[in-house]
């Protein structure tokens, strides 16, 4: 028996915070194109690139929350909730791909020197700088509660810091002329990208994998089920995740028939969910009541 709830994906509320960055990256990724071709910048154009699958990264993003906000349907009873899961998958596949390409580039510089012009370098550099920030400013309201939000964050973040690579960058070619710190600045990238990326390709395929939440401490939800009074045991249970902010939790919880008649299904049901609505903030539970030996029955059955 499980209980009614709103089945919203925790990036639903954000969707105006990824819109609105979506339209500054693009025009920055605009903007520093033409200045690393002006320039002849890898570091720049090394952005630029990376602005390019932060765009496309934020517009899988809103895709994914259209489609996340759609109702359940007979087939898909969760409706499409994981759609944003598979879209935080898709933005690390793609900041992987991105930071593998500015390594082979930055390479090719090193062994094929550019004349970089530093000035124009900070030029366009201090403007992806600027737009990074308000976009960070924006994101940075969400990217706690859903990990596709958290996935156009850590992709904007790592551009903040790859437009302070940037601008460190040009600045040793105006002051000292030494042409290596434009790929050397684009290396810094790719490297700062790798990390990041990890770490939310992980999450993202904890939940694919139905891992338990990581704030979730399974040994302490089975103790406080157990010490619920009329409570004899608890079996089969399972902690898992749809998608951020949604867990779900199932039990089949053995209770001692006496208790059963004399309290009823309603009473411990509503004990259950307050329980770990309370202590574990998991509010979506499902629970089997039954009596001892039940549990018996149905491995005969499954035989």
């Amino acid at each position: 028996m499980g209980a009614g709830h709103d089945h919203r994906t925790a990036g639903t509320g954000h969707r105006w915070r990824l819109r609105i960055a979506l339209v500054i990256t693009v025009t920055v990724m605009v903007v520093e194109i033409v200045g690393g071709l002006l320039a002849d910048s890898l570091a720049l154009l090394a952005d630029a690139g990376h602005m390019a699958t932060d765009a496309l990264g934020l517009a899988m993003s809103l895709l994914a929350i259209h489609f996340a906000g759609r109702p359940p349907s007979p087939r898909r009873t969760y409706g499409y909730a994981r759609a944003e899961i598979l879209a935080a998958l898709g933005n690390c596949l793609l900041l992987f791909g991105v930071g593998g390409y500015i390594l082979y580039e930055a390479v090719v510089r090193f062994l094929e020197p550019a004349a970089t012009r530093g000035g124009l370098v900070i030029v366009f550099g201090a403007v992806g700088l600027a737009a990074n920030l308000v976009s960070l400013a924006l994101l940075r309201g969400g990217q706690r509660e859903s990990l596709n939000v958290r996935g156009a964050f850590l992709e904007v973040l790592a551009d903040a810091l790859g437009s302070v690579a940037v601008l460190v960058s040009a600045g040793i070619i105006v002051a000292t002329g030494w042409q290596a710190a434009d790929p050397i600045a684009s290396l810094g990238i790719a490297l700062m990208i790798v990390p990041r990326t990890y770490t939310l390709l992980r999450e993202t395929l904890n939940v694919l994998l139905e891992a338990a939440p990581r704030d979730v401490d399974m040994a302490a939800v089975r103790a406080h089920i157990l010490a619920l009074p009329g409570v004899e045991g608890l079996h089969d249970l399972h902690v898992w995740t749809i998608t951020s902010g949604m867990p779900v939790l199932s039990a089949h919880v053995v209770v001692g028939r006496p208790v059963l008649d004399a309290v009823g299904h309603e009473r411990l049901l509503h004990d259950l969910q307050g329980c770990l609505g309370e202590h574990f903030d998991v509010a979506h539970c499902t629970f089997q009541l039954e009596p001892g030996g039940h549990a018996d029955h149905e491995a005969r059955l499954c035989q």
